[in-house]
């Protein structure tokens, strides 16, 4: 099956409803579910489950098991993001430019930040020309935090993919980043 032919051209031959779930060769949870499904409605086309399904899984999968490295220096993925939206950027950010960039909302940005704030991991200090709005800045041991926390990351990120060959990845990465540009886009104007 190539990338533009989608799950439902697979064979070939007719509807997805006629064909084994993808990727029901190496027995995941979504194939037993479409499986499932299939015999309840055996004509409605459960390609789109298959995706959906996966990526949900795939990230349950990955939340449930915690980021080491990030567990080991006592930071949840989400304070994590935080630290390295500052860090990336290389500047100050307002509490709003931390949700944006960390897709979070700004409740929980607020209370991530007066957490690493008692940690000493990052400082916020007034604007001098509007009051209501704060600027948050890493501190120096929030920057070596950040730093020496990354490689390690990175090296378990990869454990984690070393499932999958650099071609795979490639591939994956392209398509994952594809969908992604295109519910972003699609998702943005239904909210607008």
């Amino acid at each position: 099956m190539t990338a533009t032919e989608g799950p439902a051209a697979a064979d070939g031959d007719g509807p997805a409803a006629d064909r084994e779930p993808s990727g029901g060769s190496r027995g995941d949870t979504v194939a037993a579910v479409v499986r499932q499904w299939r015999a309840v409605h055996p004509g409605l086309d459960t390609g789109p489950m298959e995706v959906i399904g996966r990526i949900n899984r795939c990230a349950a999968l990955l939340q449930q098991a915690e980021d080491a490295p990030l567990r080991r220096a006592g930071l949840t993925r989400p304070e994590f993001d935080l630290l390295g939206a500052l860090r990336r950027t290389g500047h100050e950010l307002t509490p709003s430019e931390l949700a944006r960039e960390t897709f979070s909302s700004g409740a929980a940005v607020t209370k991530r930040l007066k957490q690493l704030s008692e940690r000493g991991l990052v400082e916020r200090r007034g604007d001098t020309r509007d009051r209501r709005v704060a600027h948050v800045r890493l501190t120096d041991p929030g920057r070596d935090l950040v730093d020496g926390i990354l490689p390690a990351q990175l090296a378990y990120e990869t454990a984690v993919l070393s499932g999958l060959d650099r071609p795979e990845l490639g591939e994956l990465a392209a398509l994952l980043g594809e969908l992604l540009g295109q519910l972003e886009g699609r998702l943005g104007a239904l909210r607008a």
